[in-house]
């Protein structure tokens, strides 16, 4: 049972599809460019690994950003505002990504908890470019089965 509030959007998180470049060796994925309306400012950029079926939630960073794309399998990431003055405060939306059909960019303002499940049924990949430098004293975590959050993951 899943007891998501579906919405269409939350305030500041956009999703964006990116390009993927057909070559004869293989294929050119486009994350983030620095003339993009998406781009900030770069922090930092690294890969997470997700085993199949796993889920990674919650988390949420105070002042950095996300920019997260899966080059590699597909999740299915999860979005939830608790932000008092947000117009789309207690709203939770719902985006699969992956490649080749869902390869798109999301982009996560500060404040917002997120988390994801691999749903491929293999390990997948994801690439996260935050537009600051990772400092542990600045984001928070709470457990996949936090009831703070309405949200349930499938098993």
């Amino acid at each position: 049972m899943n007891l998501m509030i579906k919405s269409l959007e939350i305030e500041g998180v956009f999703a964006k599809p990116l390009k993927q470049i057909e070559t004869n060796c293989g294929t050119v994925l486009q994350m983030l460019r620095n003339d993009s309306s998406s781009f900030n400012q770069f922090g930092e950029i690294y890969f997470s690994e997700i085993h199949p079926r796993m889920i990674n939630a919650w988390k949420r960073h105070k002042q950095q950003a996300q920019n997260l794309t899966v080059p590699l399998g597909n999740i299915r990431l999860v979005i939830y505002d608790d932000r008092p003055t947000s117009s789309s405060c207690g709203k939770t939306i719902e985006y699969e990504i992956g490649r080749p059909e869902n390869y798109k960019l999301i982009h996560i303002p500060p404040m917002l908890w997120y988390g994801f499940q691999e749903i491929s049924g293999k390990v997948s990949i994801i690439a996260n470019c935050p537009d600051k430098p990772h400092d542990p004293e600045e984001g928070e975590s709470k457990p996949a089965d936090s009831n703070q959050i309405p949200y349930q993951w499938e098993a």
